[in-house]
């Protein structure tokens, strides 16, 4: 998809919406710009989620206007919205159990097969140089995010924080250019938590732009371009991280006079 000369990857306009009599996200408005890590933060039913949700199409907004790169992902399925480079990660770990790292990521890498099912099914030549040349990307992502060594496991044997990072390489074997991660270190130690941190900052120089929910402030402040700041589904901040650490509003709302003392 050609890329508009304003540098907006992500445009969400006036969206809303509603579970039944529920408003769940009300009148939000924001742009994501090519090549930035923009954070959504704030507390749990804030609407972060369902803003994610209604981006990637598992829902569809009440109103409002969602594109990328000009073009409008309203009424878009998730597979169709993936086609075009709009790639996501979710909430709660979702990664092919019973298949080993390796096929998982040869999963995610469906995208870049060009072969048709007749020619599968014939075994052509092409077919088999396709598939040399999918292992040969395949252990690439491994190696890219740190799971090389734990390539003939299965999925289900890896310890939490390593499915977390096993979900993060199927995205990326999908070639997004733009990534939302949904709570990417949620359950992750400091320590995995530092890693990813790093992987994050790899993953920026490649050039894919990054939205993010995460509950994890530090990190949230250590990787971010800007912070959007969600209070029942309302946006009450949008700004650069020093701003939003000071921001009265979000400390009250979010953050805690705890957090905003020990930053300062």
């Amino acid at each position: 998809m050609t890329t508009p000369n304003n540098g907006i990857a992500l445009s969400v306009e006036g969206l809303s919406l509603r579970f039944g009599g529920l408003l769940a996200i009300a009148d939000m408005t924001f742009h994501v710009k090519e090549g930035e890590v923009l954070s959504l933060i704030g507390p749990n039913g804030a609407g972060k989620t369902t803003a994610f949700n209604a981006i990637t199409g598992y829902l569809q907004p009440s109103k409002g206007a969602v594109s990328y790169r000009g073009h409008s992902l309203v009424g878009r399925s998730p597979n169709e919205i993936a086609e075009v480079g709009v790639i996501r990660t979710f909430q709660k770990t979702s990664v092919f159990g019973g298949q080993t790292v390796l096929d998982n990521i040869l999963i995610g890498l469906h995208r870049s097969s060009k072969q048709r099912s007749w020619e599968i099914m014939l075994g052509l030549p092409s077919v088999k140089r396709e598939e040399r040349l999918l292992r040969d990307e395949a252990w690439e992502v491994l190696e890219f995010i740190g799971l090389k060594s734990r390539a003939e496991e299965l999925g289900s044997a890896l310890p939490y924080g390593d499915q977390r990072l096993l979900e993060v390489a199927i995205a990326l074997a999908a070639k997004p250019s733009l990534l939302l991660l949904d709570e990417p270190v949620s359950g992750m130690n400091p320590v995995e938590t530092e890693s990813f941190m790093k992987i994050l900052a790899k993953i920026r120089e490649l050039k894919i732009t990054v939205l993010l929910v995460e509950h994890d402030m530090r990190m949230v402040m250590g990787v971010s371009d800007r912070v959007i700041v969600l209070n029942q589904g309302i946006i009450i901040a949008n700004g650069k991280p020093v701003e939003i650490r000071g921001n009265p509003e979000v400390v009250k709302a979010y953050l805690g006079e705890r957090y905003s003392r020990a930053e300062g």
